[in-house]
């Protein structure tokens, strides 16, 4: 036995002797909190469970994603046992097929009986999986497609399968839905935004339209329910499973407010109202909004044909440029009330932010959609590459454009990844300053904000030249309004949220 220990005594010193070394490469202002992160897991962990990391290239990577992300220290202190065992199964050395995500999340929730169950577990499903895209992403293992990929089927995956769910613990209450002449209705999840182009940011919303075949009855459970009611108590108790914040975190915060009349209309809408809203008071935000949607949960050959359908809304078979006027007009008046409320440093929604890359390509898809069909596309840089390709951008524009969203995303992704909160405002203290800088790739907070500024300036430039026109802005109040909520929260930030918001760390 003292011989063991003499060797164990041994073991510590060596090891000691290196972490310091390791920390050695980090500015001294950031040593002291990697050191006590290091303490407060080596104490978490079992012996056998420290032979694991006890290796200088494992421990110099866990400093590496500690120093740029709280998020995965406090996952590795909290729940060591998870951690290891998601280090032990190789998932952070590659990413996940759509079906695969769907098995990932499928598997542990084939077994849960309750709320509190499913509630719990995908909480945990889904922290083990931010914890992995963070990892992947900040050890330069993955790119940002990887990223906006991976994160969209997460989401995607946690909302169709929670839906399976939760209508499979309540069927014996309620039965199942069914038209009068018999026929099973089934429910349809649209995503919208970020979600619905498969480019969600790490700390997103999601914002979901919920919507069902047809009217009728549920049958064969203890009571029969009108199918407007049951669908309204399901996708009621989806959204608080996504979106309720427990001892365990959430899931995704969901955001339902470009469903037909918004906050004032129905949670959840039949197909046949859905049509006749769009039909009769679809405005030009509206048919902004749904360039993205996609179906991300129910019947997925349902809700595209329902998708069909609202196309001639969305795109007109004649060159619209009465829409690119109006939501020209609504932009002008955002951009003042931008400036107004000081957000100048909100990379996503200041002046050569990440919204104005979108519009711009978001303008064209809805003036030459209705007659060419690749125009359709829901993703961004896709739709920049066919505009250069047609000869509606020069390709400089375009590449600086491109390279500027990709630019202004990572940056995006650096912010949350730090405590997975949800904010897009550049930080004003000097360690979070050097944290971003150094991970972006730059040597100091000056030569990333230079870079930085040099990028949405050339946003701004073409925005404005393709955009923006000479006038004064017009509009009407209540299209303004809504237009303003869908510029600032289509993927879930409200206006209040961004004046609100702390800077990062």
């Amino acid at each position: 036995m003292p011989r063991l220990q003499s060797q164990t005594q041994k073991m510590d010193q060596l090891f000691a002797h290196s972490l310091d070394s390791l920390l050695a490469e980090y500015p001294e202002s950031h040593q002291q909190r990697l050191r006590t992160y290091w303490d407060r897991f080596s104490q978490s962990l079992q012996e056998t469970e420290m032979l694991l990391v006890w290796q200088a290239e494992f421990v110099r990577l866990l400093l590496r994603v500690w120093y740029a992300s709280e998020l995965v220290a406090d996952y590795c202190i909290q729940q060591p046992s998870a951690f290891l065992g998601l280090k032990i199964s190789g998932d952070m050395h590659r990413t996940y097929t759509p079906e695969e995500y769907a098995q990932i999340v499928s598997a542990p929730l084939a077994k849960v009986e309750n709320d509190t169950e499913l509630m719990s577990v995908l909480r945990q499903l889904r922290l083990r999986e931010m914890v992995r895209i963070a990892w992947r992403d900040l050890l330069g293992w993955s790119d940002i497609d990887e990223n906006l990929r991976d994160l969209s089927l997460l989401a995607e995956a946690c909302i169709a399968e929670s839906l399976l769910v939760i209508q499979r613990i309540n069927e014996p209450k309620w039965g199942r839905p069914f038209t009068d002449d018999g026929q099973l209705v089934n429910a349809v999840v649209l995503g919208m935004g970020k979600l619905g182009a498969r480019e969600l940011n790490f700390s997103s919303d999601v914002d979901l339209i919920y919507t069902f075949e047809a009217p009728g009855e549920t049958r064969d459970g203890e009571m029969s329910i009108d199918n407007h009611l049951y669908f309204e108590k399901i996708f009621k108790q989806l959204t608080s499973t996504l979106d309720t914040m427990t001892e365990e975190g959430f899931v995704f915060r969901v955001d339902t407010r470009l469903r037909p009349f918004g906050e004032s209309g129905a949670l959840v809408v039949s197909f046949a109202a859905f049509e006749d809203y769009y039909e009769s008071y679809g405005r030009d935000w509206e048919r902004y909004a749904f360039i993205k949607a996609r179906v991300v949960a129910g019947c997925v050959q349902t809700g595209e044909r329902l998708l069909m359908k609202l196309r001639p809304f969305v795109y007109r078979r004649y060159l619209d440029y009465s829409a690119f006027e109006s939501l020209r007009q609504m932009k002008q008046l955002i951009s003042s009330e931008v400036t107004r409320k000081g957000m100048q440093d909100n990379i996503k929604l200041g002046a050569g932010g990440i919204r104005e890359i979108e519009f711009i390509g978001q303008m064209f898809q809805l003036i030459r959609g209705g007659r060419a069909w690749e125009y359709r596309c829901q993703q961004i840089r896709p739709i920049l590459r066919l505009l250069q390709r047609d000869g509606y951008l020069h390709e400089e524009a375009v590449t600086e454009l491109i390279s500027g969203y990709e630019f202004l995303r990572k940056t995006e992704h650096r912010l949350q990844m730090w405590r997975d909160q949800q904010t897009h405002q550049l930080p004003v203290q000097p360690q979070a300053q050097e944290i971003l800088a150094t991970t972006m790739g730059f040597g100091d907070w000056e030569k990333f904000i230079s870079e930085l500024q040099s990028i949405r300036q050339k946003v701004q430039h073409h925005f404005e030249n393709i955009v923006l026109m000479p006038g004064g802005p017009r509009a009407v109040p209540s299209e303004q309004s809504q237009f303003t909520h869908l510029w600032n929260s289509i993927d879930g930030v409200d206006n209040q949220t961004l004046i609100n918001e702390d800077s990062v760390r």
